[in-house]
């Protein structure tokens, strides 16, 4: 019985700090920067963050949600007609679901590295699957043609011919950057906050 409240009591701190990080989550995502080594469409924020601390301290389907919820917020402001919110949403799913999965059960330090590291990497690799075959093509159809996206790119580097070219030089390796500072902030958060999403330390 004291069993079943002590769990039922962390299902809740659970839900309720998932419901916080989320909309932390959704403000922060609001706080864009836009880069000149990117296209105007293409930004970077910290709404991450939120997303991979639930994952560690909570659970990867925690850090789902944040990015679920957040990208649903920022479709009611979208320029993009919610295909960037989908895409964000695709890239924080590769990211989070790593850092949780191989973090979650196991709060060592080393470990959390390694999930946080093998999120960045997964979402820097699937996030050319993710643009070229699902994102780009909606994209295309509703927003710009792809020879637009192109001319985009090619303000930055004229070399670039074709859109595989232009993900590969540009969209992965700022997708792996973004994923390893939003993973660098939680991971110096991580110990921290721990026990105030879960009430314990585990070692």
């Amino acid at each position: 019985m004291e069993n079943a409240k002590l769990t039922k009591k962390f299902d809740v701190r659970r839900l309720v700090f998932t419901a916080l990080m989320a909309a932390l989550s959704a403000v922060l995502s609001e706080l864009k920067f836009e880069l000149p080594f990117m296209p105007s469409f293409i930004s970077f924020d910290f709404s991450d963050v939120p997303a991979v601390l639930s994952s560690m301290t909570m659970g990867p389907l925690s850090g789902v949600f944040v990015c679920l919820v957040k990208n649903i917020f920022g479709c009611f402001t979208s320029a993009t007609g919610c295909v960037g919110e989908l895409s964000n949403f695709l890239l924080g799913v590769f990211l989070v679901l790593p850092a949780g999965i191989l973090t979650h059960k196991n709060s060592k330090l080393s470990r959390a590295v390694i999930g946080c590291l093998s999120g960045s990497v997964t979402m820097a690799l699937l996030s050319f699957v993710s643009n070229y075959f699902i994102v780009y093509p909606i994209y295309n159809a509703t927003v710009l043609p792809t020879e637009a996206i192109i001319g985009m790119y090619q303000s930055i580097l004229p070399s670039v011919d074709n859109l595989a070219e232009c993900l590969v030089i540009f969209n992965m390796p700022f997708t792996f950057a973004k994923g390893l500072i939003a993973s660098i902030i939680s991971l110096v958060l991580y110990k921290k906050l721990r026990p105030v999403f879960n009430g314990i330390y585990r070692t």
